[in-house]
């Protein structure tokens, strides 16, 4: 079944509201997975270098786009889009993964080839991934990490050598990506990358889809007062049958990260006790994890004098939001009020609109 063919069938069965701005990029999908129907099987010695060109492989696989940059503004249906490619995928050798969590898994590989000596840390890690898969879809693509940042077009450029087709999500125009950041001119190849092996489409069209969903019960408090605090202990006594709450130790790459208060796979925590000390995505997909329903109290308004604990924030709440963990907070203001003006608050739009579409009665119901 096509993409095009699965997106008829959701609007049909009214799990989706048929969208021009999704519908006109649909065939560009569709001929996207037809070229990797027809790619040839891997080679068992050499991978699958030479797939749709790289200077290798010679017929139509050769000449296109080795994959597909999707960008637009929030809540337009580009995750959606991702998923429905995948599924529809005629091919085993395939995987959707968040772009933060991806990128831990790859600095994990790159320090155990640092320690077995390997002067190249870059190319055997991603002939690693190329082994096993063929397509690869990350959602949201940002890169905010300096480390990340400088080793990214090597890392595309060898996958995209071994013939691993790559698809991305993400708000921003390849050309805005890592824009302001440290050492940025190191950077610009990996644009230039994305503009010849992928083909860029903006997702067009006036519609957040995630706002327009019905909320349930109230799982978001403001403001953060004395009513909120009385509000976030009942859900909390409700949620955990008045069980003694217990600390929770995480293990995390030789270090650990704590989670107070917890019950079962059910935890609350400060905005401070989990944005105001150093963690970073893998402490967060670490919570993930452990948890199916996290509680947050005190969320602040977000500024440029909290920028460090803001950006923790919303690494927080891209990693929750992909876990499907069921969040509960109080908070200064609605989410779209949290962080209006300053460095960051472009990114954080994003946030705001997951933050809403958290707030759903179904939300988290297929977590594990």
């Amino acid at each position: 079944m096509t993409v095009a063919e699965l997106y008829r069938q959701r609007v049909a069965d009214g799990k989706l509201r048929a969208d021009p701005a999704q519908e006109a990029i649909l065939p560009a999908l569709d001929g996207l997975l037809a070229d990797l129907g027809r790619a040839p099987a891997p080679k068992t010695n050499g991978g699958w270098r030479g797939w749709f060109g790289g200077g290798q492989a010679a017929g139509p696989a050769a000449a296109g786009p080795l994959g597909l940059y999707l960008w637009g503004g929030v809540g337009r249906g580009k995750s959606m889009l991702m998923d429905l490619i995948v599924e529809a995928a005629p091919i085993e050798a395939k995987r959707r993964v968040h772009f933060h969590e991806f990128m831990q898994e790859i600095q994990s590989g790159l320090e155990a080839a640092r320690k077995r000596g390997d002067q190249d840390t870059v190319r055997p890690v991603a002939k690693a991934v190329a082994k096993t898969t063929r397509l690869l879809c990350f959602d949201e693509m940002q890169i905010t990490d300096i480390a990340d940042a400088m080793i990214v077009g090597r890392l595309f450029q060898t996958l995209f050598d071994e013939g691993v087709v790559i698809v991305t999500t993400s708000n921003r125009a390849p050309d805005d990506l890592y824009k302001h950041g440290l050492n940025r001119q190191l950077f610009l190849p990996f644009i230039e990358l994305i503009h010849e092996k992928m083909q860029v489409i903006e997702l067009l069209g006036p519609t957040d889809h995630r706002q327009g969903r019905l909320t349930g019960g109230q799982v978001w408090f403001h403001p953060a007062d004395a009513q909120a605090h009385a509000a976030m202990d009942a859900i909390w006594a409700d949620l955990t049958g008045g069980a003694e709450a217990a600390p929770q130790v995480i293990e995390v790459k030789g270090r650990t990260v704590e989670l107070a208060e917890c019950v079962g796979r059910v935890a609350r925590a400060s905005f401070w006790e989990l944005c105001g000390q150093p963690l970073g995505p893998a402490d967060y997909l670490a919570i993930a994890r452990a948890v199916d329903v996290l509680l947050i109290d005190g969320i602040p308004r977000l500024t440029a004098s909290n920028y460090n604990e803001a950006k923790r924030f919303v690494t927080l709440i891209d990693t929750l939001y992909e876990a499907r963990v069921r969040l509960i907070a109080s908070a200064a203001d609605e989410p779209e009020q949290l962080y209006n003006e300053g460095e960051g608050s472009f990114e954080f739009e994003r946030t705001a609109s997951r933050l809403r579409e958290m707030q759903d009665a179904a939300w988290g119901a297929s977590a594990g």
